[in-house]
């Protein structure tokens, strides 16, 4: 791929980890202050903007911390804070000496809270709740003060709980009578139905109160551990993080798209591990003797006599299990949805996540074809560049829609919150014949500029590129890009997410000798900023569309600005770069879409319903009397009609798969309809309309390249 860029910050801090530390030793035995010891070290020699750890850091780790383990503030007392407080300040103190007796002191009494309120939580549920007494709900957990005695606490629990089953009743109600039957045939419902409905619906509200009881009681010591630990770390900015050793893998998954097992997932209910998915294309689904509704009883490895019962066991721990290397095989006995016992054996394989991956589709107006390819995230293995990334991925993707004849390219990085900074740096090679694509800035270094080297261009058509506020990181970096150069129009939020720095994940194992403590995790923090390559920085900022358009996030605070803990945005010196030139009439194709934009009734009735979305999110008192919450759901309801049009929307566009695709759908009538929903939802979209509109107005000055050098060969 273009540019081959090494990850070389995290080589030089491995290098860092593997030699240096020579002189450091990381051999606590207690496996906490060892954490403790190796995270704050780490943090100040290797993170972006170090922080002071001083009273100040303390007090606000001490806040963070308690929020994140009793956020409903149905757990702990006054008095409970009151003995803490006496470490508010001394935090600092604490970390600086790797003692965790804070920790010790609110994990203990967090258990023994959460055990008193599984009594509290099951004695409420068992009477009845009178829904015709006047009373409110305050959700505004943060404005809530600590309770002071028992019953106190029980008039808390029961207020949450009501507010739950008040719910649970309502949708109850709504089901026995449909809109279909009038106000009158309502008020017939006889006071025994009433009684069991409401009955039912306490149960619902119990039912999944144990549920979650259930995941909490799997919960390790470890894993609380991690909570506290992450408070310590996101004092540095909202994006370092530990990861303990089942998170990192699960991080690394996530990041590839791919893992060995056998292809399903799985969830923890109250009745055991149950299959609530099969993933197209992995074993499992190959197999096609596993259903989703199984519940796994046993499990057996290849090489093991006897099966383990995973009955009771950590849903985490049974997936260590049953995940295993490709080529192995594993034997699960099942219990099947029809009640019979039954063991299969399933050999593992590399599964891949589809939904991780880059896809396209076809579409075509008035005589003119055009592309669109959806990027969830930029993604890549860390182990091997060379395996499928987002990069490689796109170049094929392209060079297929080039075949097809298509005249314009939309890249949808809507709710694409980044990945691999190497991956952007190639895919904005893919568009242009060679130059600087993003700046990176490194505390007390000079800045880098990394450039696509490649003077061969995959497209060098029209090129649309769809973000919204949830586009973060390297979306911004390829939406800025393209944006600098004017190789491509950005049509969506006001602006993007805002995150503009990069993050190393560092495996801590490695910092250790003669590790002995079993996995310490990893750590991710922030070791650089990164600018476009205009000098200005997408921190905080984010992009700034070409043609801005309303969207459901758009009166909602879930920016990098309204997070805790962010980085300054600031800029540095542009880097040297030409723009695209004069192929397409930006100037006057941006000004027609904007005015179409501004005329859309569609968009506009988008943005009155965000606003009114604003307004739901925003309640914070709810009446607990059920007539009353009946006559403000009612009022949301009737508010709610008037977008209801919203869904109803359709555009006159017909998306279709490439041949590719849709030889591999006469095998998979999985992958099929995943692909019929996306073009359906495609046909819905008035940005992906725009888009197309916008492509089909641009100005070509010549005609799009049929070959480009070394670009060509396409895997079908």
């Amino acid at each position: 791929m273009k540019g081959n860029y090494k990850f070389l910050l995290l080589a030089l801090l491995i290098a860092f980890a593997s030699c240096s530390f020579t002189s450091k030793k990381f051999e606590d035995p207690d496996k906490d202050k060892l954490l403790i010891q190796l995270i704050t070290y780490l943090l100040d020699q290797g993170h972006f903007d170090p922080k002071d750890i001083n009273d100040g850091f303390s007090s606000h780790v001490f806040d963070t911390y308690l929020d994140n383990i009793d956020p409903f503030k149905r757990y702990f007392y006054a008095s409970d804070i009151k003995e803490f407080e006496a470490y508010k300040n001394n935090i600092d103190d604490q970390i600086k000496a790797y003692d965790v007796s804070f920790f010790n002191l609110t994990h203990e009494r967090l258990l023994q809270r959460i055990a008193e309120s599984k009594t509290i939580y099951s004695d409420i549920l068992e009477k009845p709740f009178d829904f015709s007494k006047e009373e409110d709900y305050n959700s505004d957990y943060e404005k809530l003060a600590y309770v002071n005695n028992k019953q106190e606490m029980k008039e808390r629990w029961r207020q949450q709980l009501k507010f739950s089953t008040i719910a649970n009743y309502d949708d109850a109600i709504a089901q026995k009578f449909s809109e279909k039957e009038d106000a009158e045939k309502s008020k017939t419902v006889e006071k025994k139905s009433k009684k069991k409905i409401e009955s039912e619906a306490r149960l619902a509200t119990k039912k999944s109160l144990d549920e979650l009881y259930d995941y909490i009681d799997d919960r390790r010591r470890e894993d609380w551990f991690s909570v506290y630990i992450n408070a310590i770390v996101e004092e540095f900015d909202p994006h370092t993080f530990y990861f303990a050793p089942d998170d990192k893998e699960r991080f690394d998954r996530d990041i590839s798209g791919k893992f060995e097992g056998i292809g399903a997932r799985l969830q923890k209910k109250v009745d055991g591990i149950v299959v609530n998915e099969i993933i197209s294309g992995g074993p499992a689904w190959r197999a096609d003797e596993l259903e989703v509704g199984d519940q796994i009883l046993k499990v057996k490895q290849e090489d093991e006599d006897e099966p383990i019962n995973v009955v009771g066991m950590r849903l985490d721990d049974a997936i260590k299990f049953i995940k295993g290397p490709k080529g192995t095989v594993v034997t699960l006995t099942l219990k099947k949805v029809d009640g019979t016992i039954q063991d299969i054996s399933i050999k593992r394989d590399v599964v891949e996540l589809e939904e991780t991956y880059a896809k396209s589709s076809i579409v075509e107006k008035e005589g003119k074809t055009f592309g669109i390819i959806n990027l969830p995230k930029f993604y890549i293995s860390f182990e091997d560049y060379n395996e499928r990334n987002a990069a490689s991925d796109i170049k094929q993707e392209i060079l297929r829609l080039k075949k097809e004849g298509v005249e314009g390219l939309v890249m949808d990085l809507r709710n694409n919150g980044g990945g691999s900074l190497q991956t952007v740096v190639d895919i904005a090679g893919l568009f242009i014949e060679e130059g600087p694509v993003v700046q990176v800035k490194t505390t007390g270094e000079a800045k880098e500029v990394l450039s696509d080297r490649d003077k061969s261009i995959v497209w060098d058509g029209p090129l649309v590129i769809l973000v919204n506020e949830l586009s973060a990181s390297a979306s911004e970096i390829l939406a800025a890009a393209m944006q600098d150069y004017k190789r491509g129009i950005v049509i969506g939020s006001k602006q993007t997410y805002g995150k503009g720095t990069v993050q190393t994940v560092m495996d801590l194992n490695r910092m250790v000798r003669n590790n002995t403590q079993g996995d310490m995790g990893a750590l991710k923090f922030t070791t650089q900023k990164f600018y476009r390559i205009n000098g200005g920085s997408t921190q905080l900022e984010g992009v700034k569309s070409d043609v801005v358009v309303p969207d459901r996030y758009s009166y909602i605070n879930i920016g990098e600005k309204d997070q805790e803990n962010p980085l300054p945005w600031d800029k540095i010196d542009a880097a040297d770069y030409e723009v695209w030139g004069d192929y397409f009439d930006y100037d006057t194709t941006i000004s027609k879409s904007k005015a179409r934009m501004a005329a859309n009734e569609q968009l506009k009735l988008i943005d009155a319903n965000a606003q009114w979305v604003k307004k739901i999110r925003d309640r914070e008192t709810y009446s607990l009397n059920y007539d009353d919450y009946k006559k403000e759901m009612e009022i949301n309801e009737e508010e709610a009609k008037r977008f209801s049009k919203l869904s109803e929307y359709q555009t006159d566009l017909t998306f279709s798969s490439l041949p590719y695709e849709l030889k591999l759908m006469d095998e998979d009538s999985v992958l099929m309809e995943k692909r019929n929903r996306w073009h359906k939802a495609l046909a819905k979209d008035v940005y992906v309309e725009e888009a197309i509109n916008v492509l089909h107005d641009l100005k070509m000055t010549y005609a799009i390249k049929n070959k480009v050098a070394n670009s060509d060969s396409v895997k079908n």
